[in-house]
């Protein structure tokens, strides 16, 4: 109950302020970058904490599809601020049901290593670039928004939510750090926005900045463990 409570206290913060954040006059832009690298994206991420102990609800996937698909009804009512944390929620639950995949902590580790090309790639040269320059509509239906005053919005796309919850939910099941490696992860993805504005570019990957909030805390477990024998380890029932 405790967990819930908090779920929905902090849930509840959010909406409001996303719902009355159009209506506040507009801030400069670093005050703006602060407040989602300082305030928004750990308080969203926060979210993901507190319902970290249903990484391994056997409903994962299809609680997941069914958020995302209310998502997609929301947007087409034009009810955003909804459709947004049902997106969160919905790549979060299904990002624990992909980690029930990984039969030992080298894969993930395997996949922390490799993503971070793939996402810069994309960014910088791929489909991501195409889609963010070329079809904002579409990018904006393929993340989540995290919401300034003026009606300004900075986004995060849904694979970055998606591998956001592998990670972390991959420090639970392997004996990891999980507050470390939550802490890891959103110091990560604020210092790419904060990194993304000084260096005055349209857009950085945020896989990397992720992707090291995992490996850095765990390093020296992690180093043991891949040395180590493999044991077996906690299955999704």
């Amino acid at each position: 109950m405790g967990r819930a409570a908090a779920l929905l206290a902090v849930l509840l913060g959010l909406v409001v302020w996303y719902e009355v954040a159009w209506s506040v006059e507009g801030w400069g832009l670093w005050p703006s970058i602060l407040l989602i690298s300082l305030v928004l994206m750990p308080a969203t991420f926060l979210l993901v904490w507190i319902a970290l102990p249903l990484w391994r609800w056997r409903w994962n996937l299809a609680a997941g599809v069914g958020l995302l698909l209310l998502a997609v009804l929301l947007e087409q009512i034009d009810a955003p601020t909804g459709a947004n944390f049902l997106k969160l929620g919905a790549l979060t639950l299904i990002g624990w049901w992909f980690l029930g995949f990984f039969e030992s902590v080298s894969w993930v580790v395997l996949v922390a290593l490799l993503i971070p090309w793939v996402d810069a790639y994309s960014v910088w040269r791929g489909p991501t670039k195409q889609i963010t320059e070329q079809h904002e509509e579409v990018f904006n239906t393929l993340s989540i928004a995290f919401v300034v005053p003026g009606n300004g919005a900075a986004r995060l796309g849904l694979p970055d939510v998606l591998f956001f919850a592998v990670f972390l939910g991959a420090s639970v099941r392997f004996g990891l750090r999980p507050f470390a490696t939550w802490l890891g992860m959103t110091a990560g993805l604020g210092l790419t926005m904060i990194l993304a504005t000084w260096w005055d570019v349209s857009g950085l990957p945020a896989l990397p900045g992720i992707a090291l909030g995992f490996l850095l805390p765990n390093a020296d477990l992690l180093w043991r463990r891949l040395r180590a024998r493999p044991a077996p380890v906690e299955t999704v029932p």
